[in-house]
């Protein structure tokens, strides 16, 4: 994809940082964040003469100014935490529903050839069908959930009704350099690092037998490159196709770091699902096709954090 007009909201946050700095190699770049939960720290490395930025709130900023000759819209600014929604559901319905409508909207006046919406595995809730694959039924449990399904329903309605082409992308749990361990709601990977990094004990909720399907963060940003490439529209799981418990993943993690530090086990979490692994065949349409490296990408990741302490 070359010079071309891009468009990401939530550029400034774990995976759309790392998505801008893909796209800033041969492509004009907006981006649009609030500062709720992305940095620009994660982005102050780059060449900043091709992009522009808007730190305003997705449901407040005029988005037709800003897509105007826009080619591709890279939707990702989200409330993205399944706690966090259940604590306060209005805000997520609000940020996720309203200002997905509102991008989508836009992007519809703008003439946007193809909008790539960020959707997530947390639409399936609990299933017995494993690997989880688009046919599954979904059954949102949370309301973050329930937020980024309605999400891929009003994509695809646009993609019916107002011929924009959308693609949702359904990632399962995504990790890598720059999530952010700090956050009230982290991801389980940096909280475990950091954790461990200051000779604390982790907390794992319920048995630590729940499994997830991790996908390294620049797998998930060629997903998103290849979807915008493709003619395909719907909705596609992105992950790595494999399990990992969460008592392997802190072992691993505890072996990387060379640390003796045991967690602590507390009660589930609401909301939670226990099992999650995704069938990707659909994806390979794409040329999506992850490298297995969890391992080594796991060992990367503990490296960038910490160089940070």
């Amino acid at each position: 994809m070359k010079n071309k007009k891009v468009a990401v909201t939530g550029g400034l946050g774990f995976i759309g940082s790392h998505l801008v700095e893909r796209l800033n190699e041969n492509n004009d770049l907006v981006i649009v964040d609030n500062q709720s939960s992305g940095n620009i720290k994660n982005i102050q490395d780059l060449d900043f003469s091709r992009i522009d930025t808007d730190f305003g709130d997705i449901t407040r900023v005029n988005l037709e100014r800003i897509f105007e000759d826009v080619d591709y819209v890279y939707h990702m600014a989200a409330v993205t935490s399944v706690p966090q929604s259940v604590n306060d559901p209005l805000r997520s319905n609000e940020v996720n529903i309203t200002g997905t409508l509102k991008v989508l909207e836009a992007a519809r006046k703008c003439g946007v050839r193809k909008l790539i919406f960020s959707s997530s595995s947390a639409v399936y809730g609990e299933t017995e069908s494993l690997p989880i694959s688009e046919k599954n039924l979904i059954n949102p449990l949370s309301p973050y959930a329930v937020t980024k399904a309605t999400g891929e329903l009003y994509c695809t309605v646009y993609s019916e009704i107002y011929d924009l082409p959308t693609i949702a992308l359904r990632y399962f749990n995504v990790f890598g350099p720059k999530q952010d361990p700090e956050s009230q709601y982290a991801a389980v990977i940096p909280i475990f690092i950091d954790k461990i990094l200051k000779n604390q004990r982790p907390v794992i909720y319920g048995d630590g037998e729940q499994t997830r399907d991790f996908v390294n963060v620049k797998q998930v940003v060629d997903a998103n490159i290849l979807a915008a490439e493709s003619n395909e529209t719907g909705s596609y799981n992105i992950g790595l196709g494999k399990s990992t418990t969460i008592n392997y993943l802190f072992e691993m993690i505890k072996e990387t770091m060379k640390k003796d530090i045991k967690p602590v086990y507390e009660n589930e979490r609401p909301g939670e699902i226990k099992h999650s692994v995704a069938d990707i065949s659909k994806a390979r349409s794409l040329g999506y096709s992850p490298k297995n490296d969890f391992i080594d990408e796991l060992a990367g990741t503990v490296e960038w954090f910490k160089k940070l302490n």
